[in-house]
């Protein structure tokens, strides 16, 4: 049976991603900054390690303890809404570091164990707002962006060695932590001239009737790394799916 590890599976859809592919009987190795294994049911398929993506030495440290793999799943991830007028650099090149960099890192960590075996998947979770503009989430956005470009190129340039890249763009999803999250980083992000634009904004968000499950993600995410055909995008939940 295959191995995936996964990325920030402490919640959300990491966590859910785990759940899916242990119940369809894979080898699970969930990752997260603090493990916790009391999220998952009790498996012999189970391994939950510890794994900071911005973190060199603790991504080498958590691929020696898996082992050899066959599907990389990069979901961790950081949000951001807020005005980007007001948004410190510091705090973008936070968002960088972990959803880009962090992806960068471990795609990097793990191909030449797949070129070498002239197998493997890699799949990076992106979002649906690199497929059409959203307001309060530029920084966000770009983060994002970066790593549709970076996996579109990475798939020609892995495709030689038999290695797949896929992309799964989640839509809107309200019942992750995706704010939660990221409170203390938007503290100050909405300043008083940005107000009636963000009530807006969110009074749109809250009254949405198409948005993206966990379980869409899930499932999006095992369907690409099963997938044979050389499609590169999946779109994931009915937002994502509705979008041109």
């Amino acid at each position: 049976m295959k191995t995936v590890l996964i990325t920030g599976c402490s919640s959300g859809y990491g966590l859910e991603t785990a759940r899916y592919f242990l119940a369809q009987g894979w080898n699970v190795i969930a990752t997260m900054r603090t493990p916790r294994s009391t999220l998952f049911p009790a498996s012999r398929k189970l391994c939950v390690l510890s794994l900071d993506v911005t973190r060199p030495d603790s991504i080498t440290q958590a691929l020696k303890t898996a082992g050899p793999i066959d599907v990389l799943v990069n979901n961790a991830g950081i949000g951001l809404f807020g005005a980007f007028e007001v948004t410190p650099m510091s705090t973008v090149r936070d968002i960088f570091e972990t959803n880009t960099f962090g992806v960068m890192a471990m795609c990097q960590a793990v191909i030449p164990q797949f070129r070498t075996r002239r197998s493997g998947t890699i799949i990076n979770v992106t979002s649906s707002a690199t497929l059409a503009p959203y307001p309060l989430v530029a920084a966000y956005t770009a983060s994002k962006a970066a790593i549709e470009g970076f996996t579109g190129s990475l798939e020609h340039e892995l495709q030689y060695f038999g290695v797949r890249v896929k992309l799964v763009e989640p839509g809107y999803g309200p019942t992750t932590r995706f704010a939660a999250n990221g409170q203390q980083r938007m503290q100050g992000l909405i300043p008083e001239a940005y107000a009636p634009f963000a009530r807006s904004v969110f009074d749109g968000f809250a009254h949405a009737t198409d948005f993206t499950r966990e379980t869409d993600v899930a499932e999006a995410v095992f369907k690409a790394a099963n997938d044979e055909s050389g499609q590169l995008r999946f779109r994931a939940g009915t937002d994502a799916l509705a979008l041109p």
